[in-house]
């Protein structure tokens, strides 16, 4: 999987229906930062990501990256990396909404405390990246 397009044709290919939870989080700076890690973040590096919309979607509701950005934007809040999760549906009915949110605020929690390794990192160009701790 290189973007978001695969990750939507490989969602769309499963035997049971797929809803995704996606969480948008936006690049921020720590209050207490160091002199040295202002520069790294003004270079585009370090820093720490703070979820800042978060929605679950049928995968037939995403048309493709760019629709979701569309609507991501309607929100007004910036973001830098969207992180996705799947849940699987079964009997072949997807997850509904309801059976959504605490797995979404669970994610949340979890990208909060930086536990991001177990989601697929998205980008604004809608291209996977690898997330590095430091």
């Amino acid at each position: 999987m290189q973007n978001f397009a695969d990750l939507l044709a490989a969602a769309r290919a499963e035997p049971e229906p797929q809803r995704l939870l996606l969480v948008f989080a936006a690049a921020e700076l720590p209050r207490d930062a160091t002199p040295a890690e202002r520069a790294q973040f003004e270079r585009g590096e370090g820093g720490a990501l703070a979820p800042v919309v978060c929605v679950d979607k049928l995968v037939d509701e995403i048309a493709d990256f760019f629709a979701l950005c569309a609507e991501s934007e309607r929100t007004g809040q910036h973001w830098d990396i969207v992180f996705v999760a799947a849940m699987s549906g079964r009997g072949g009915h997807a997850p509904n909404a309801d059976e959504a949110v605490q797995p979404l605020r669970m994610m949340v929690e979890q990208i909060r405390g930086g536990h991001v390794a177990r989601f697929l990192a998205v980008d604004r160009a809608g291209e996977l990246v690898q997330l590095q701790a430091r």
